[in-house]
């Protein structure tokens, strides 16, 4: 007889924390709760929360998934050490995924995806992911300006897809994590050493930002 699979999902490269929890396709319990400053406070707590709510304990996880960036730099931390901590003690398979990718894996626009995430000063985490999330451009920081007219002089439909208050574009899509979709999506990819789990800041030189960026 086949033994269940059960995957936890956490990401807090945002001021919120998106978790949930898997068991063969499908989707349990999940928490996506905005909890700006006090998510370091309160992120451990809700997972814990969760597993006692569909009645699991920690060593029912056979899987962890994380997202180790890019976003905020305190809030990544959070997540990544809680899943790293987790992964080792419990002896289980973890597999990060980018933050931007995750975004574009929710989204079922059927043009050009692009994830983005504001770093402030004009510049942005972005990627550009095709229909069936495949990449087109990589994962990097990058001017908005910059993304903006490679965007256009591609004359593609493309969709924005935020997780803030962004209004300067009609093509947007709000980002809302669908866990279910990210976990199947990555869950046959290698696991990792839960010591070899970073944050990925993607923040570049000033040097590097003076280069410009090409698409697949």
């Amino acid at each position: 007889m086949r033994s269940s699979s059960i995957t936890l999902y956490i990401d807090t490269s945002s001021s919120y924390l998106y978790t949930g929890i898997v068991k063969d396709g499908c989707l349990l319990v999940e928490r996506k709760e905005n909890f700006s400053k006090d998510l370091s406070t309160y992120a451990l707590y809700c997972i814990n929360q969760m597993m006692e709510e569909v009645s699991l304990s920690p060593k029912d996880i056979q899987k962890v998934i994380v997202v180790n960036g890019p976003g905020s730099f305190t809030g990544v931390r959070i997540g990544v050490t809680i899943a790293k901590t987790f992964a080792w003690a419990q002896n289980v398979e973890i597999i990060p995924i980018s933050s931007l990718e995750a975004m574009a894996i929710s989204s079922s626009f059927s043009g050009w995806k692009v994830p983005c995430i504001d770093a402030r000063r004009g510049y942005v985490y972005a990627g550009i992911y095709n229909e069936k999330n495949k990449v087109i451009l990589e994962d990097q920081y990058l001017a908005l300006s910059d993304l903006v007219k490679e965007l256009e002089s591609e004359k593609r439909p493309y969709c924005w897809i935020r997780n803030d208050d962004w209004k300067e574009s009609n093509q947007i899509e709000r980002y809302d994590p669908d866990i279910l979709r990210i976990v199947e999506s990555v869950k046959s990819r290698k696991s990792v050493n839960p010591h070899g789990v970073n944050p990925v800041y993607l923040k570049r030189t000033e040097a590097e930002e003076t280069k410009g960026i090409k698409v697949s």
